[in-house]
């Protein structure tokens, strides 16, 4: 199997980034929104996805 050294590296990186939070998805993601916040830089959140008519509840449906 092919063995990609840069995706490995990408894979230890995070894990030792969440061992820094004790795994903690809370944590790791104050920490995140945290970093955005003293870095000036502008974020931009997507407009969520249209649901489409499978998806759309029917007016049955409460």
């Amino acid at each position: 199997m092919f063995r990609d050294e840069i995706v490995e590296e990408i894979h230890k990186l995070r894990q030792e980034y969440a061992r820094l939070f004790n795994y903690d998805l809370d944590a790791i993601y104050e920490d995140i929104k945290r970093r955005e916040a003293i870095s000036g830089r502008t974020y931009v959140t997507p407009n969520p996805t249209p649901k489409t008519k499978q998806e759309a509840p029917s007016p049955s449906q409460p």
